[in-house]
């Protein structure tokens, strides 16, 4: 929704609420995010929040949509400080960040990816989600060329491992015996000649 401008005689609501909602969802989870929880976090009657959120969705929305800002900063300044800086070093540096913000940022990266009505109508997290993919796929067309006509294929190929490496670590549940950092290196290291293999168009 429309953030609004109207001013608090402690400073920018907005920002406060989104500063402390980002808190008490790494903090306590989403099972027990508020807006009233919010609202006390802020220092503010559990009413203030509605003059800027409309419901807790709308306070989400804007939490995620900032994750997935942070999110493509991060894998960015990983890509541009890889090694020898060829597609393949900046895909496999992305996928190691990937992962790393998932473990760092459980909570905001499990709400990031959570389907809900109200996602798909905050105009911030579609734009921001957008970025995140836009920034995939142009890796991965980097790294198989600009011939192939499959890129986004292979950069959903690319999204399923990364995330499915991430949610398996988050959630605990690699067999004892794997190692999570060699987990990690093991599939990303051979990922750039494997999407140039699959399918080649």
């Amino acid at each position: 929704m429309p953030r609004k401008t109207k001013p608090y005689h402690h400073g920018d609501l907005y920002e406060t609420l989104v500063n402390a909602g980002t808190a008490l969802l790494k903090d306590e989870g989403l099972q027990h995010f508020t807006l009233r929880e919010c609202a006390r976090r802020a220092g503010v009657s559990h009413a203030a929040p509605k003059n800027h959120f409309a419901s807790v969705e709308d306070l989400l929305c804007e939490i995620a949509a900032r994750g997935f800002d942070q999110f493509v900063r991060e894998l960015d300044a990983m890509a541009n400080a890889a090694g020898s800086q060829t597609p393949d070093d900046r895909l496999i540096a992305m996928g190691r960040a990937y992962v790393a913000f998932a473990r760092a940022n459980s909570a905001i990266y499990l709400l990031m990816f959570r389907h809900s009505q109200a996602f798909a109508k905050s105009d911030h997290l579609q734009t921001a989600a957008q970025a995140a993919w836009m920034q995939l796929e142009t890796a991965v067309r980097a790294v198989i060329g600009p011939q192939r006509t499959d890129a986004v294929v292979r950069a959903s190929h690319v999204w399923a491992l990364v995330h499915g490496i991430a949610s398996l670590i988050i959630d605990g549940r690699l067999p004892p015996s794997a190692d999570p950092a060699m987990v990690i290196e093991q599939s990303l290291s051979t990922l750039p000649a494997a999407i140039r293999g699959l399918g080649a168009t």
